[in-house]
């Protein structure tokens, strides 16, 4: 009887999570317009969606901000952690500390934030200033993923480099660097994500004109659904959900390697 209530309870859990997403994707090829009725099997409102030029144009935005943000923050948060990791204890745990408050703060008390900052700074809200917030806030991420990994590193080997006659820059990238790579890959990927979700940071740092696919959505929703939004949150959860499970597979990926390593060195 324990096992069947915790089934029923596990299958319950899921159908209140994923029945109106699933709900979402069959109305997404519904051929009718009424969403309490079906009108057959269509890829129509894909296909409209492509001819749309304000939503490809919010789709370029999201895609450009998402790469870049990710890219940057990527950059500086690796960089960061092999700053702390050579400071000392108490030092490392402070920063450490502060960098998780984005993370454990509001998403809306950033959002209010970084626009209050801009606005102090005289800057011109747009493409620039969803930019700065992505980096802002995927920061954090990043060096959550390549934290972890750098403390897995052993020191010897970057150490054996110099002894060798290498120098400090080419003992990071031939040593250091291919080991902190999965963590690194985790990290672009995770800020990726982050900043392909985002609304509502990028909803009080943009300007007018300029769209996120969030944002459009938003827009698009308060005039009326149209199937065209089915669509595209339908592609939307899909490449979430794909880049979810990339990132969920690289620490499996880690565990693996330190085990056959240990078993190879045994």
């Amino acid at each position: 009887m324990t096992k069947i209530a915790k089934r029923i309870y596990v299958s319950l859990i899921f159908l209140f999570l994923y029945a109106p997403i699933g709900t979402l994707i069959v109305l997404s090829f519904n051929a009718s317009k009424t969403r309490s009725k079906w009108g057959g099997f269509t890829l129509k409102w894909y296909a409209s969606l492509v001819r749309d030029g304000d939503i490809m144009e919010a789709l370029v935005n999201t895609l450009l901000i998402a790469v870049i943000s990710s890219l940057v923050a990527t950059i500086i948060g690796t960089i960061s952690c092999i700053a702390m990791s050579n400071m000392k204890r108490k030092t490392r745990t402070v920063l450490m500390g502060v960098t998780n408050i984005p993370m454990l703060n509001a998403d809306i008390v950033t959002g209010i934030s970084l626009m209050l900052l801009f606005i102090s700074l005289g800057l011109r809200f747009g493409f620039g200033t969803i930019l700065l917030s992505h980096i802002t806030f995927n920061i954090p991420y990043v060096i959550l993923c390549v934290m972890p990994r750098m403390k897995q590193l052993n020191p010897s080997t970057y150490e054996a480099a110099l002894d060798l006659g290498a120098s400090h820059l080419t003992a990071f990238f031939k040593v250091k660097l291919p080991d902190l790579m999965p963590g690194i890959l985790s990290g672009f990927l995770m800020a990726f994500t982050m900043s392909l979700d985002d609304f509502i940071i990028t909803h009080f740092t943009k300007g007018a004109g300029v769209d996120t696919l969030s944002t459009k959505i938003y827009t698009e929703v308060k005039k009326g659904i149209k199937p065209e939004m089915y669509a595209l949150s339908t592609i939307i959860f899909l490449t979430v959900l794909i880049l979810l499970f990339l990132v969920n597979m690289a620490p499996n990926k880690d565990k693996k390697e330190i085990k056959n390593k240990e078993n190879k060195s045994l």
